[in-house]
């Protein structure tokens, strides 16, 4: 096997793999279908890149959405996934920007700030404005309750993928 196919089945693998934690996680609930099934897509955005992040946030917000029976819909829920992809995008992107330009500590903390403001109110504006096209002003105006969870999710998921990362970088090397 070449060393370009050997990459790609590792990578497959890897996917493989943040895309299972990523359903498990959907099964460690913190507010009803809130859940850790996007740790796995910010360990991997910050591993591997803002692109497999993105790929598995996406994937593990659509799993935890199943097994939670689709409550806000499939189409909401496949924005929502959408919107989970872009933000590993946003987060993947922002630490790969600074990883060479500032300290892990100042790295890690501008890029979790811009997680956070991707992972709740981003992701929420763009839920609401579905919902609205959908069901009508009402409805999406309620998802705002949900904000204070999405934050709360979102440190819980971030914070946690970022010891994960620094505590295994040495592994990650070896793998990589």
């Amino acid at each position: 096997m070449n060393t370009k196919a050997r990459i790609e089945t590792k990578s497959l693998m890897l996917m493989a793999l943040f895309v299972a934690l990523s359903f498990a996680g959907a099964n460690i609930r913190i507010f009803g279908s809130i859940a850790f099934d996007s740790l796995p897509g910010f360990l991997a955005a910050l591993m591997f890149g803002p692109v497999y992040g993105a790929i598995i946030g996406f994937l593990g917000h659509l799993l935890t959405a199943l097994i939670s029976g689709f409550p806000l819909s499939v189409p909401l829920h496949l924005v929502i996934a959408l919107s989970m992809a872009i933000t590993m995008l946003g987060f993947g992107g922002v630490y790969r920007a600074l990883r060479e330009k500032i300290s892990m500590a100042g790295n890690l903390c501008i890029t979790g700030i811009v997680g956070l403001a991707l992972n709740a109110p981003f992701s929420l504006s763009l839920s609401i404005g579905a919902l609205y096209l959908m069901a009508g002003r009402e409805a999406a105006f309620g998802l705002l309750a949900l904000l204070p969870f999405l934050v709360f999710a979102a440190v819980a998921n971030i914070v946690l993928a970022m010891i994960l990362f620094k505590s295994l970088e040495r592994v990650w090397d070896k793998i990589r």
